[in-house]
C-alpha cells in the first residue's frame, strides 16, 4: 500500500513551539550526558552549527548540579593554518573565551585547537614536496590537515577511557547527500540519538541539531545569549560580510534565501571555482582590503588555458617524484611542481605576508601565513629529499622579508654554496636534466662521506640515474612510450580490464602521490 505523503515541517520549532522545543532537546542533552561516563567530544569551527550546538550542551551542564558533572567536555577545533584570516582570529579568541567562561561557571568544559602536524602541512606538501594544488578528483588536503588532527586526538580519549562520544553539529539539511549518510548510521544507532562512528572504533556521534533548519540555528542563537562571552550577532555579522549581496534578509518563507548559505573555509582552497566568501568580505567591508593579495596568490595556484579550463602542465616537472615517467593517452601525467615555481610561490608568499604586516590594520600585523617549522621542514626536504643542495630558501626568505632567516643553520655535510651551484648550472647550459643529475650525485656523496657504514650508497647512485639519464623530456617520453608498449605493461593493463576498471589520469596522480609520501 502507498504510503500518504507527510508534510516535513518548516522548522523544527514548528510543532512545539520556540521554548518547548528548546527545553525538550535540554533534557535530552542532559540525560545523555549523565547516562555514562563516556567523555564527549564537541567539535567546534566557529560557525553558526557548531556554536548552536556547543550552547545547547553547555546550557544543558548549566542546568545540572556540581555533583552530576563528572565527566569531561572537551571542545576541539582544528586549525589547518591556512584558514580564512578573519575566522581564525575569531575561532581562536572564542577558544580562549571558553576557557575562562568555563572555569568562572566550574564547567567541566575545555577547549583544544588542532592543527596538522608540521611535517604534513598544506605548505609542505604543496611548496616542499610539490603536490599540485588540490582539485576535486585529487583531494589530498582535508584528511592531512582536518581528518587527521582530530581523528588523533578522539583516538587518544578513546585510548584514555575506551570510549568517546562525539557531538557534532552535523545537519540533514545541510545536503541530500549529508541526509543519506546520516539517515545511513541513524540506523545503527546502539542507543538512543547515539550513531555509530564510522571512521573510529568504540567512539559515537551525537548530533542535537540533525532537524533543525538553517533558520533555526539563527533563531536559536540571536534568541539565546551566548553562554562563554561571546556575541552571536557579530557571528551573523561575520556571515552576512561574506555573502556576495551582502544581505542577510528577514526570512518569511521557504522561498525566502538565508545568509547561513555562505561558507568559510581555507584562503588557499583551490576545490572551488571562486572563493566568493572571501571576494564578498573584500567587497562589502573596505577595512578587509588588505585581503585581496591573499586571493591573488590563490588564483595563482589553479591557472586556466585559453578554454578556462585548469591547466597547470607547464608548473610540473614531466616526471613522477620517483623520477619515473608514466603515460596517459600518449602523454605523460606531469609530477611534482618545478623547483623555480615552488620558489617563486614561496617568494610571493612571504612577500604578501610582509606586505600585510606592514599595511593591513593592526590586528593583522603579526600574522603568520607560514610558520618556521614549516620553512624548516620545506628546507630540509627541498636540500635533502631533492637535492636542491644550493640551499636557496634562507636566500628567498631574506630577500622577501628583509629580515635574517630565523632557522638553524644546516650542518655542513647537507648543503653547498649557492655560486657553486650556478656555476655547474652555467657549465651545464640548457641541459637541465644532467644538470640535476650532476647535483644529485654530489649531494649523495656528501652525504655518505662521513658515514662509517655506508649501506645504501649504490642504490641512491642508482636511483640518480633512474631519475636523470634521460636526453630531454622528448627522450623520457619516447622511452617510456616503448615500455608501455611492452609484454609486463600490457599484461598490468589486461589484469586492470580484467577487474572491470580503467585507471583515469587523477587516480594515477593520486596513487603516486600516497607511493611518493610512503617512498620519502
Amino acid at each position: 500500500m502507498q504510503q500518504p505523503n507527510v508534510r516535513k515541517p518548516a522548522s523544527a520549532f514548528e510543532e512545539l513551539g520556540f521554548r518547548k522545543t528548546l527545553d525538550l532537546v535540554m533534557e535530552e542533552v542532559a540525560e545523555l550526558y549523565k547516562a555514562d561516563e563516556v567523555p564527549w567530544v564537541v567539535g567546534y569551527s566557529g560557525g553558526k552549527d557548531s556554536t548552536a550546538t556547543l550552547q545547547l550542551v553547555w546550557t544543558a551542564l548549566a542546568r545540572l548540579s556540581a555533583e552530576e558533572l563528572t565527566k569531561p567536555v572537551y571542545v576541539i577545533s582544528t586549525d589547518t593554518l591556512v584558514e580564512n584570516p578573519i575566522v581564525a582570529s575569531w575561532v581562536r579568541r572564542s577558544l580562549e573565551n571558553i576557557d575562562t567562561a568555563a572555569a568562572e561557571q566550574g564547567l567541566p568544559i575545555s577547549s583544544h585547537q588542532l592543527t596538522p602536524d608540521p611535517s604534513n602541512t598544506f605548505w609542505v606538501n604543496l611548496l616542499g614536496r610539490g603536490y599540485p594544488a588540490p582539485r576535486p578528483k585529487f583531494r589530498w588536503c582535508t584528511e592531512r590537515l582536518k581528518i587527521n588532527p582530530s581523528h588523533e586526538f578522539i583516538s587518544s580519549v578513546v585510548q584514555s577511557h575506551g570510549e568517546a562520544i562525539l557531538v557534532l553539529g552535523t545537519r540533514k539539511a545541510e545536503s541530500a547527500a549529508r541526509a543519506k549518510v546520516m539517515n545511513h548510521f541513524e540506523k545503527k544507532r546502539v542507543r538512543d540519538r547515539l550513531s555509530p562512528n564510522g571512521g573510529l572504533p568504540n567512539s559515537y556521534v551525537y548530533t542535537p541539531v540533525e532537524d533543525w533548519t538553517n533558520d533555526d540555528i539563527w533563531m536559536f542563537l540571536m534568541q539565546i545569549q551566548n553562554p562563554w562571552g561571546y556575541n552571536n550577532k557579530d557571528l551573523l555579522t561575520m556571515y552576512q560580510g561574506a555573502s556576495p549581496d551582502n544581505e542577510c534578509p528577514l526570512v518569511v518563507d521557504t522561498s525566502t534565501p538565508s545568509c547561513g548559505d555562505s561558507r568559510f573555509g581555507c584562503w588557499v582552497c583551490t576545490m572551488v571555482e571562486k572563493d566568493k566568501s572571501m571576494q564578498a568580505m573584500i567587497q562589502n567591508d573596505e577595512e578587509k582590503e588588505w585581503m585581496l593579495p591573499l586571493l591573488e596568490l590563490r588564483n595563482k595556484f589553479a591557472p586556466k588555458d585559453s578554454d578556462g579550463k585548469w591547466d597547470d602542465r607547464h608548473l610540473r616537472d614531466f616526471r613522477r617524484m620517483n623520477g619515473s615517467v608514466q603515460l596517459f593517452h600518449d602523454r605523460p601525467i606531469p609530477g611534482p611542481y618545478k623547483q623555480e615555481v615552488r620558489e617563486n610561490w614561496l617568494r610571493e608568499l612571504l612577500q604578501v605576508q610582509q606586505v600585510i604586516r606592514e599595511t593591513g590594520p593592526d590586528y593583522v600585523h603579526d600574522i603568520e601565513l607560514i610558520s618556521v617549522p614549516e620553512l624548516e621542514e620545506i628546507r630540509r626536504i627541498w636540500v635533502v629529499d631533492k637535492h636542491e643542495i644550493e640551499d636557496s630558501l634562507p636566500g628567498i626568505y631574506e630577500e622577501a622579508t628583509g629580515a635574517p632567516y630565523p632557522g638553524r643553520a644546516l650542518d655542513d655535510n647537507t648543503a653547498m654554496g649557492a655560486e657553486e651551484m650556478q656555476l655547474l648550472k652555467e657549465l651545464c647550459g640548457e641541459d637541465q636534466l644532467h644538470f640535476q643529475l650532476t647535483r644529485e650525485l654530489l649531494a649523495t656523496e656528501k652525504r655518505y662521506r662521513s658515514m662509517l657504514r655506508r649501506a645504501g650508497l649504490f642504490k641512491a647512485i642508482e636511483s640518480a640515474f633512474q631519475r636523470n639519464f634521460y636526453d630531454d623530456e622528448n627522450d623520457a617520453i619516447e622511452r617510456a612510450r616503448q615500455k608501455q608498449s611492452g609484454r609486463d605493461d600490457a599484461q598490468a593493463r589486461g589484469q586492470d580490464h580484467a577487474y572491470g576498471f580503467t585507471r583515469t589520469e587523477e587516480q594515477l596522480e593520486l596513487t603516486e602521490a600516497g607511493t611518493d609520501e610512503a617512498h620519502q
